[in-house]
Formats: C-alpha cells, structure tokens, sequence
C-alpha cells in the first residue's frame, strides 16, 4: 500500500507540474456539453419549400399558410414550372418540391378530392423522408377539414371519426435534449479518460523513465494501479461536473438512484482505463497510441447507439456492440436519469462491464509483464 501511495503521488504530481492539461481535461468537455446537444437536433425543422400553384385559389392559399404557419416549413420561392423547381433542388436551395394543379379547388368542390405532387431532394434521405411525412401530415389535416366544413355549409354532420390520444413516457415534451444529452457525457467521460490513460505509460517510453522503474522494486499490477487511479478520479470530476451542467442547462435532473449512476460509473471508467493502459502497453510512442486510441473510441462511440438506435442497425453491428463497452453505460445512463430504472434493471448490464474491466485490466498486466 505504501508503495502504491508512493506512486499516486508521483502521478499527481506529473499531472498538476502541466498548468494547461488539468483546465483543458476539464473545461474542454464543459464547453463540448454545451455546445454539442444545441447541434446535435433530433427536430427537422427550417425546412426549404418551393411552391407551384397553378390554381392560385382561395383554397391553395390557404393550404400553403397552414403549411407556413406550421413552423416547420419555409416557403422560399414559388415557380411558374416544375423545372423551374427542380433547378432550385439541384442548386441545394430548396428541400422539398409542393406542386398544387390547375383547378384544384374546382376538383375538391365538385368531385370531393385532387392529388398534389410531393418531390423531395433526397440526398439527405432523413430530412426528405421526415419533412415529405410532415408535410402529408399537415395536407391531410387541410383535407379532414375541407370535408368537414363542406358537410356542416350543407346542414349535415360530418362523419364520426376516431381521435388519437397519445403520450409521451419518460419524456412528455419530446425534448431532444434529454434524450442527446446523458448519451453525450458519456461519450466526454470515456474520450478524456481514454486518451489520457492511452498516453501515459507511452509518455514513460518516451522520455526514459520506465527503464527505472522496470529495475525497481514495483510490481506490475502496482505501477499499473498507480497510472489508473488519478484518471479514474479525473473521470468521477468530469461526470459530476457533467451532471450539474445537465441539471442547470438542460434540467435534468436524474429520476433514478445517482448512487447507482456512480456505482456503474466506477466500474466502467475501470474498464476503459484498462483499455487505454492496455493500447499504450502496445505502442512504442504518444503518436501510434493516439491512433490506436482514436481508432477504436471512434468505432465504440458511433456504434454505441448514442446516435442511432442499436435495433435499427443490421444484425452483424448489432452483435459487435455486444462487445462495446460504451453500449452499455449509454442505455444505463438514459435508463436511470430518464426512466428512474433500479438496480435490478442494470444488474445484467454492470455484471457485462465487471467483465470488461476484468478483461482489459487483466490483459493489459499481463502483456506489460511480457514486454518489459
């Protein structure tokens, strides 16, 4: 134990001697938190219309300032022609083409109906598909009305109809931020902590001090403890810091156990920081450990379903992040914070990271005991 304390002092030292990388582990993912799920929106919205009317009724004019006032939608220009519009699709100034006919609103007066013509530019084939379904949604809510006022003008009730009533769990409003945001500290603890574990046994390579300590009395497992322990604690202040600017900002606040939160917290900050120890073990040089690390953080963190659902990936993803440590404290995090889950929920999920920890640790003793 004491040569333990020994070398927890000597990494505190070495960190704190660098007065710039203690405020930039720290205020950079600050700035990141807050900036990250302001971009990082869910909601198509401002989305780019071209009109064609070649009715110019009262009924198209109407039409249109519903699907103006909708807030989704911003009428840009209205062309004489479709290939008019399709050049503003081409040219990237407009999203989605609405084309009205000619007598429109003769049609809907005399045969009860017309069609209109929806063409979205779908290189972005999220924002077409949404806003082509939005705009659906808002032309057969003008329909549905249309049929209803013309009943009532000729003194007849319209139709029964069936009305959904629909709710929202875990997130009532539909606020994207509680959704982006848990999943985002994630990502800034495990990217920090990563990183800088990766660099610090490489850091001894490089400067010499690592032949010293091989000839010293140190034991494996203790100089690897002695690197792990300063950034386990690094990771703890980054998250805490994290949750404050979750509840300040964005408030929210967790409806689950914070306990809990912090229990799974530590095993898997033991977890990629045996990962990290683990690459640097690897690499001769701060160079090829950034890398490595990048390589494989980048992998964990966009198929970890911080972005996109896990189900909606294909099967062979869906069984690689079976093996992605991330995976399972970004659906822990919004299981606890958004869903107030217990530990009966997560228990499956914490044994999985018990064994990651265990398995980057062990590893990573192991090979530097071959190599040094």
């Amino acid at each position: 134990m004491r040569m333990l304390i020994i070398l927890l002092r000597k990494e505190f030292q070495q960190i704190f001697r660098d007065k710039s990388i203690l405020p930039l582990i720290i205020v950079l993912p600050i700035v990141q938190l807050l900036i990250m799920p302001l971009a990082a929106d869910y909601d198509i919205r401002n989305i780019s219309l071209g009109v064609i009317d070649h009715d110019r009724s009262p009924i198209s004019q109407e039409l249109l300032s519903v699907i103006g006032s909708s807030g989704y939608f911003i009428i840009r220009s209205e062309h004489t022609s479709y290939q008019e519009a399709l050049g503003e699709i081409e040219n990237e100034k407009t999203d989605i083409i609405l084309e009205i006919p000619a007598s429109f609103e003769r049609n809907i007066a005399r045969l009860g109906g017309d069609e209109v013509l929806i063409s979205a530019n779908a290189i972005n084939a999220a924002k077409a598909g949404i806003g082509a379904s939005y705009l659906s949604t808002i032309i057969t809510g003008f329909n549905s009305n249309i049929k209803v006022n013309r009943l009532r003008a000729y003194g007849l009730e319209p139709v029964p109809r069936i009305d959904i009533t629909s709710s929202s769990w875990f997130n009532p409003y539909m606020n994207y931020h509680y959704y982006m945001v848990p999943g985002i500290l994630v990502m800034l603890v495990t990217i920090v902590s990563g990183f800088m574990a990766t660099l610090n046994i490489v850091r001894e390579k490089e400067i010499g001090t690592i032949e010293q300590i091989n000839v010293s009395p140190i034991r494996k497992h203790q100089f690897l403890m002695g690197k792990l322990v300063p950034f386990w604690i690094i990771g703890i202040i980054v998250f805490t810091i994290g949750l404050g600017i979750a509840w300040l900002v964005y408030g929210i606040v967790p409806k689950g156990s914070i306990g809990l939160l912090y229990l799974f917290l530590a095993i898997y900050l033991v977890a990629v920081l045996g990962f990290g120890l683990l690459v640097s073990t690897f690499t001769e040089n701060q160079q090829q450990s950034m890398f490595v690390a990048f390589f494989f953080i980048m992998i964990f963190i966009l198929m970890s379903g911080l972005f996109t659902s896990v189900d909606s990936m294909p099967p062979w993803a869906q069984w690689i992040t079976r093996f992605n440590p991330v995976t399972y404290f970004v659906e822990v995090i919004r299981m606890v914070m958004l869903k107030g889950s217990g530990f009966a929920d997560i228990r499956q999920h914490l044994l999985t990271i018990i064994g990651f920890a265990i398995f980057f640790n062990g590893w990573a003793v192991w090979v530097y005991r071959k190599t040094s």
